[in-house]
């Protein structure tokens, strides 16, 4: 599906370092974002969702392919998202204006041979679905056409067995990403769960870059908490690895591999979508799947709520006025790149809005 770019893609007004701010506030472009659960979209219901500051519309055809498109009539503004699933797409509810998943009016059933009816008058965005999850790619200016799908392998393999989880988070995306970047808030956020009570208080952290982004890890301690998380980083697809080491108690496998993605709303909102995996198989596989379900994801929702509930009442000026030391140095690593890819898009968009004017 095409994305409609009739649209500048640069607005006049706040000055360069305004705009990167305001960027970095939203979420970067250019890349894939997880924007809801495959198993939330049955055939012929339209299902409303937000990303990137922007209201999005999901349905299926008859045939099960899934669509996207921005949450918003055309015609006045009402919200597809409150409209029937057609053959040809989504028919708006006030007056009959229906939509199909490349953002083309399709028809006006209130008049005949009407002049909007052909016009690509609604964004589109291209969609994947995977492990039960939905993908969509959002565009910059450098980027316009969809990047290179890669998925982790944790949630492709057949020898890993997984579950998706969501939830809303009030607070800005780059909290929640750096929660991840900080290990050392396990042991005492989440010293009263099954998996992270264990280990020392103290410790140093270095921060390691590879081949696709970094690695923020305890120096003195590993294998005990959550003491180990890698990004990748240089991917459409930024995302978090992470550990979380097992008791005996926890059934049969290795360590859990929770594969983090954080979805910007707005600039006060986030979503997560966390898969929770094991590399497990044959009968070890089902009494995983099994344990999990009637027993370990109930703790798991208590480790994710304490997350919620810590990031949630941060002060609103908490990053201005904030004093770091060396555990946070995964906090800055993360910082600096989704400022320089921030600058980055900004400046592009800059170019064009200048030889566009000219």
């Amino acid at each position: 599906m095409s994305v409609d770019r009739s649209t500048p893609l640069v607005a006049v007004g706040p000055d360069l370092n305004e705009r990167i701010e305001a960027r970095l506030d939203q979420g970067l472009r250019g890349q894939w974002y997880v924007i809801a659960k495959s198993s939330d979209i049955p055939p012929g219901k339209v299902v409303a969702a937000k990303a990137l500051g922007l209201d999005l519309a999901l349905w299926r055809t008859a045939d099960g392919q899934l669509n996207c498109v921005e949450d918003r009539c055309p015609h006045r503004g009402a919200r597809l998202s409150r409209g029937d699933v057609h053959a040809e797409g989504i028919a708006c509810r006030y007056h009959g204006v229906t939509v199909d998943g490349t953002g083309c009016i399709v028809a006006v059933p209130a008049l005949a041979r009407c002049g909007l009816q052909g016009r690509h008058a609604v964004a589109a965005f291209t969609v994947r679905e995977l492990s039960d999850g939905v993908f969509a790619y959002f565009p910059s200016a450098d980027e316009p056409e969809p990047r290179t799908f890669l998925a982790p392998a944790e949630i492709t393999a057949p020898e890993h067995a997984s579950f998706l989880c969501t939830a809303l988070w009030e607070c800005n995306y780059r909290y929640a990403m750096e929660n991840l970047a900080d290990p050392m808030h396990g042991i005492y956020l989440h010293a009263d769960s099954f998996t992270l009570a264990q280990g020392s208080r103290q410790d140093t952290i270095e921060v390691e870059s590879t081949a696709h982004g970094f690695i923020v890890r305890r120096v003195a301690q590993q294998g005990i908490n959550f003491d180990w998380a890698e990004f990748i980083a240089d991917l459409p697809m930024l995302h978090a690895r992470v550990l979380i080491p097992y008791p005996q108690a926890g059934g049969p496998g290795p360590a859990m591999t929770v594969i983090c993605f954080v979805t910007p709303i707005d600039s006060r909102s986030c979503r997560i979508f966390f898969w929770r995996t094991r590399k497990v198989s044959g009968l070890a596989r089902e009494a995983w799947r099994f344990l999990f379900r009637t027993t370990l994801e109930a703790r798991h929702w208590s480790v994710l709520e304490q997350d919620r509930e810590m990031l949630g009442c941060l002060h609103e000026d908490a990053r201005e006025r904030e004093l770091l030391y060396q555990h946070d140095g995964g906090v800055v690593r993360l910082r600096r790149y989704l400022a320089q890819q921030a600058r980055r898009q900004v400046e592009v968009e800059c170019r064009a809005g200048a030889v566009e004017a000219s």
